[in-house]
């Protein structure tokens, strides 16, 4: 495919760095990283050191000063790997973006460094057990007692909350707040806080070896000094921010609807029936065709998507018109290209079955589809 009007020479050049790093270091070993349920920290160091967690972090504290399209082509490598690493683009593209915009300079200087070099791994906080999409919804609140803030709740499906060495927690500081999400604020929670307990890596259909758990606040004093931005706020930054999230969702569900795309030609190449490949049959043909059209298709939105992301437009409609076609079109494709693999497409060895597993989720995170239809809806007057 033609590559997007906003990729320059530096662009291929990381992207070709990027693609011999992980076919050195992840792609040999994601089978088995699968198998053992998580991805190794020492991965983390590795990705850390070579320059590719945080890009656009600046220079002063570690970063490149990277533009978005680093970040775009990142999450797409990684994804062409295995969805498994989606908790890469989780600390680098969405968690660390929070404490770089709304942190003050002593907190930048105090995490930063590490989120770019692998030694910190950073997490998001946001669903409970009985509040997702609706995050105004949420329990978990946080008192201020002194220099600290008294926090209590339970966070549920948190991507990296294995590995995890700060969480920025979403949480309530005033719980009377009318409206409700007035009351919201962001704190983030070091690993070795008292009262803070990581759950059991949770059993998912898919994205096996990514490291989602249970989080437990209970009585944990967190210093008041590790409040990000100001309080009540807080639903305001995640508005803000979800803009790149739910792009950055688009952007994977591309990567994988083109690899599962990939591997389905190629097999039906190979794959005989009647004394000729399969290809060969007209059927089989209209399906790829379909399937290409779809997947090019979601290119060339994703890419205008992307050129006004990085341009500082308000691409909020745009971004979530991509986000839940694209990840829809992705389940189609996984659905498609396992059929057309017959029976070899149910087995585990082949890539195609991992695929079509992990892709439903993409569905639901970053906000579900229904979600996305519904704020379509607002910005269109509806």
């Amino acid at each position: 495919m033609t590559a997007p009007a906003f990729i320059k020479e530096e662009h291929a050049i990381f992207r070709k760095s990027l693609k011999k790093f992980l076919q050195k270091e992840a792609a040999p070993y994601y089978d088995q990283w699968e198998k053992e349920r998580m991805i190794p920290r020492s991965f983390w160091i590795k990705a850390g050191r070579e320059g590719f967690l945080c890009p656009w972090v600046d220079e002063e504290f570690g970063g490149l000063n990277a533009d978005f399209g680093y970040t775009a082509i990142a999450n797409e490598e990684m994804e062409k790997i295995g969805s498994s690493l989606i908790g890469f683009g989780l600390h680098s593209d969405i968690t660390v973006p929070y404490i770089n915009e709304y942190g003050t300079r002593g907190q930048k200087q105090r995490w930063l460094p590490g989120c770019v070099s692998g030694d910190i791994i950073a997490a998001i906080a946001m669903t409970e057990p009985g509040a997702g999409s609706d995050l105004a919804g949420i329990q978990t609140s946080a008192v201020r007692e002194g220099s600290c803030y008294r926090l209590n709740g339970q966070k549920t499906f948190i991507t990296n909350g294995i590995h995890a060495d700060i969480v920025l927690v979403v949480c309530k500081t005033n719980p009377n707040a009318v409206p409700a999400h007035k009351g919201i604020s962001l704190l983030v929670v070091e690993k070795d806080t008292v009262g803070f307990h990581k759950g059991k890596k949770l059993d998912k259909v898919g994205l096996h070896a990514q490291d989602t758990a249970e989080l437990f606040f209970e009585d944990a004093m967190v210093p008041a000094e590790n409040l990000l931005g100001e309080e009540g706020k807080g639903f305001y930054y995640l508005m803000k921010m979800l803009q790149q999230e739910r792009l950055l969702a688009g952007i994977c569900a591309q990567a994988s609807a083109e690899r599962i795309l990939e591997l389905t030609t190629s097999y039906v190449k190979e794959r005989e029936a009647f004394g000729n490949p399969i290809s060969k049959l007209q059927t089989i043909q209209f399906r790829l065709a379909e399937m290409a059209t779809e997947v090019q298709i979601g290119r060339s939105f994703l890419s205008e998507a992307i050129q006004d992301h990085m341009e500082g437009k308000d691409a909020v409609q745009k971004v979530s018109m991509a986000k839940w076609w694209l990840t829809d079109m992705a389940k189609r494709v996984a659905g498609e290209g396992m059929q057309l693999h017959g029976g070899y497409g149910y087995m585990e060895e082949y890539e195609v079955a991992r695929r079509y597993r992990d892709i439903p989720v993409m569905a639901i995170y970053a906000g579900t589809n229904e979600i996305m239809k519904s704020i379509i809806a607002k910005r269109m007057g509806l």
